[in-house]
């Protein structure tokens, strides 16, 4: 097993960017602090050529602007495995919108692969065994062990190897049109899918909307008290109480120390460490104005129509394939197709992430049903 290359000063990243620069194809993957702070932040960025592996270090780096010019370099390759979280962090973290993308996990539901995570891949071909304890590691800490290290050379060791794999797997140069307009639309995807913190995310806890006016003014004070306190300490809020206690705390707006310990799942450390804090926030709660609920889009029937007869054409086109419904268009492009309602080819280029391929190879389909749901109101 070659070793790795840890990159921790800009002259060893100067020297790696030249030799990536190099390259037409390089395995990437990230490692980020999600599950232990406030803010999650990228914390390794592993880079496998089909000669070296090096792990950047962006906690001993402060300047990564060096590598800007290797992630947005078309000309480059990246193949990353379920790349949507990583280029997530990418643009959150450096603002780099990744060029170049091969996602083999994407490609491998396309080949209609049954076991897609990258440590059943690596298990299946090559025998090599992931210890998955490590994907709860807290990345941020400083010195990394030689084991975690490991682990992470892991994740982008093989990549090149699968990719090659995959290439071999494709029949016909049609099915790689296919695959890298999903690509293209998964690397778009992930630059708009950054949410900016709002006080008004308690409404997307699951029950919310369903809460009495006076119970949801509880919790949103609940909410930003738990919020306040994850920040302080620079953890998740889900570590100070997790969002199904906070709806049960809102539900029974305790008043007394005694009431919040009998609430079910909140523990006695956690009544200890914020009783004060919690009461306090339903004090303010029982007396605050009701909160707004987000107004949702009124949809109307026809539209909901279109949408169930595109989903039931999309399953049949799935089982005759052997993949997952969602390879055939993903639901987020049926629901614009059922919205906008196109009448013809030119109206399905207004739906952006169909793609050409797409829209060649189902735009007929596609335009029947919606032609036959028009049909139907006459």
């Amino acid at each position: 097993m070659r070793k790795y290359q840890l990159v921790t000063t800009q002259k060893d990243l100067c020297r790696v960017v030249e030799e990536l620069n190099q390259e037409v194809v390089i395995g990437v993957d990230t490692e980020a602090n999600s599950l232990h702070a406030y803010q999650e932040r990228v914390c390794l960025i592993q880079i496998s050529t089909s000669q070296a592996d090096f792990i950047v270090d962006p906690i001993l780096l402060e300047d990564l602007t060096k590598l800007k010019s290797v992630f947005e370099n078309k000309k480059i390759e990246k193949v990353f495995h379920a790349a949507e979280y990583d280029l997530m962090g990418l643009w959150r973290d450096y603002g780099w919108k990744v060029t170049g993308l091969f996602d083999t996990m994407i490609a491998a539901r396309f080949l209609g692969w049954n076991n897609l995570s990258l440590a059943s891949i690596l298990w299946d071909k090559y025998s090599v065994r992931v210890d998955k304890k490590f994907q709860l590691s807290n990345w941020a800490e400083r010195p990394l062990t030689k084991e975690q290290l490991f682990y992470a050379q892991q994740d982008t060791r093989f990549l090149l190897a699968i990719r090659d794999s995959i290439i071999k797997e494709f029949v016909c140069q049609d099915q790689w049109l296919e695959v890298y307009e999903e690509f293209d639309r998964i690397a778009r995807a992930s630059c708009r899918k950054l949410l900016c913190k709002s006080p008004q995310d308690f409404w997307r806890i699951s029950g919310a909307r369903s809460l009495p006016n006076k119970n949801a003014a509880v919790l949103c004070e609940v909410y930003k008290y738990r919020d306040k306190i994850a920040c302080r300490l620079d953890v998740p809020p889900f570590r100070i109480l997790r969002d199904h206690v906070i709806m049960v705390i809102a539900r029974e707006c305790p008043t007394n120390k005694k009431q919040l310990g009998n609430i079910r799942d909140i523990s006695a450390r956690q009544v200890r460490l914020h009783y004060k804090g919690i009461l306090e926030a339903v004090s303010r709660g029982l007396v605050a104005k009701y909160p707004d609920k987000p107004k949702r889009e009124r949809v109307d029937q026809l539209t909901r129509d279109r949408y169930q007869s595109l989903k039931l054409w999309r399953k049949s086109r799935a089982i005759n394939r052997g993949v997952s419904s969602d390879v055939i268009v993903a639901k987020e492009i049926l629901w614009d197709l059922a919205v906008l309602n196109p009448v013809d080819y030119e109206g399905l280029k207004l739906v952006k992430d169909l793609g050409s391929w797409r829209r060649k190879t189902y735009g007929k389909d596609i335009l029947k049903i919606l032609q036959a749901s028009i049909d139907r109101q006459y």
